[in-house]
């Protein structure tokens, strides 16, 4: 399987708004694999297709630690359908924005609609860290970023940051 590229702030990809999968098929399934992939070595939690320069509605998801068994999520075309009043702070970090970390406050649980690994309807109660990484993903399909939730000042100086990072490298 393939690692793919992890594409970082400020590339324009990751600002755009992904398209609907037509249909689960092969050539889906053999990108969330290398989704799941790319998002192990990289190491993170989630990984959203856009993130690797693909424009479609596909997350990965493994909150599993590193002793524990795998335990993989796929969503396609995923919707949150609800979400509570219940707001939490939780620190976010992003593997598009290496080495920054900042709170950010969700409804700290949500209801998602999605289509599964083999293309079956679902619905997931997510909550606590699965319902924030859910939403900070999807939140990727729409070209959104976690420092987006932050002030400018904040967001700014971050960005200043990964530039400076990006001409060094």
């Amino acid at each position: 399987m393939a690692v793919l590229q992890i594409l970082q702030e400020p590339n324009p990809i990751l600002r755009m708004k992904s398209k609907d999968v037509e249909k689960v098929d092969h050539k889906l399934q053999t990108l969330m694999n290398e989704m799941l992939e790319t998002m192990y070595q990289a190491p993170g939690i989630g990984l959203a297709a856009p993130q690797v320069g693909v424009l479609k509605r596909v997350i990965v998801i493994d909150l599993s630690k590193d002793e524990e068994k795998k335990n993989p999520l796929f969503f396609v075309n995923p919707k949150v359908v609800w979400k509570s009043e219940d707001i939490v702070s939780r620190e976010e970090g992003c593997l598009s924005i290496p080495g920054h970390f900042a709170e950010v406050r969700r409804p700290n649980k949500c209801k998602v609609e999605y289509l599964d690994y083999h293309g079956k309807m679902k619905l997931l109660d997510a909550e606590n860290l699965l319902a924030t990484c859910i939403q900070h993903e999807i939140d990727h399909c729409n070209g959104v970023l976690f420092i987006d939730y932050l002030s400018k000042l904040k967001k700014d100086i971050i960005i200043k940051k990964l530039i400076k990072a990006n001409r060094e490298n």
